[in-house]
């Protein structure tokens, strides 16, 4: 049975333009797999902790360590990540980059000798890669021709979950939604056409 994670990464919750887009993205993929089992984790309510003292000096030594705060709390969320086939994360752009809330759930997540080991050769990821779908909003456009301000989200993700081995990572999103009712409307259309595009196979349009 295909078991899809939703990360809801922002403050707004479901009233935001990244959750929006994110519940476009499951719905496709409900499309494919009707059976799919869905969990959702909110973390942009600020209900994961950062991480503490115990989980920080795990990271400097390899003796046992406290199951409890952090580190019972990073456990919770790897298994829940690596139980999942598919995994969709709704996330706003803020101040050029990630959220804090998104911060948190990486800092938990990407754990030395949990999901990555550091080798001579440099890190290696234990986390089977699967596909990983991002639901990105933002106040500006940070791509495209009209780009007025510079993207440090796409390659920090990119960067962040390839030392854990994720890295078939599909970037969707809704820019320039602080420019009025008709700037959204109009993103909103071109994501949707993007969507199609992607998810709907071309021997499915032709009858149409």
């Amino acid at each position: 049975m295909t078991k899809i994670l939703h990360v809801s990464c922002s403050p707004r919750g479901e009233a935001s333009e990244s959750y929006r887009l994110s519940q476009k993205i499951i719905g496709f993929l409900l499309k494919r797999e009707p059976a799919a089992v869905l969990t959702s984790r909110i973390v942009g309510d600020g209900a994961i902790a950062p991480v503490d003292e115990d989980y920080a000096i795990s990271q400097q030594s390899s003796g046992d360590i406290s199951q409890a705060g952090s580190m019972a709390q990073s456990e919770e969320l790897i298994r829940e990540l690596e139980s999942s086939d598919l995994v969709v994360i709704s996330t706003p752009v803020h101040n050029f980059t990630i959220p804090s809330g998104l911060k948190v759930w990486i800092d938990h997540i990407v754990r030395v000798r949990r999901t990555f080991d550091i080798t001579p050769q440099g890190k290696v990821g234990l986390l089977r890669d699967r596909p990983i779908f991002f639901a990105v909003s933002s106040g500006g456009r940070y791509s495209g021709e009209r780009t007025r301000q510079p993207d440090f989200l796409t390659p920090y993700l990119k960067s962040v979950l390839g030392i854990i081995g994720l890295h078939d990572l599909t970037f969707f999103s809704v820019q320039g939604v602080a420019f009025g009712p008709a700037a959204v409307a109009e993103a909103r259309a071109r994501t949707g056409r993007v969507l199609e595009e992607y998810f709907i196979p071309a021997a499915i349009k032709s009858l149409v």
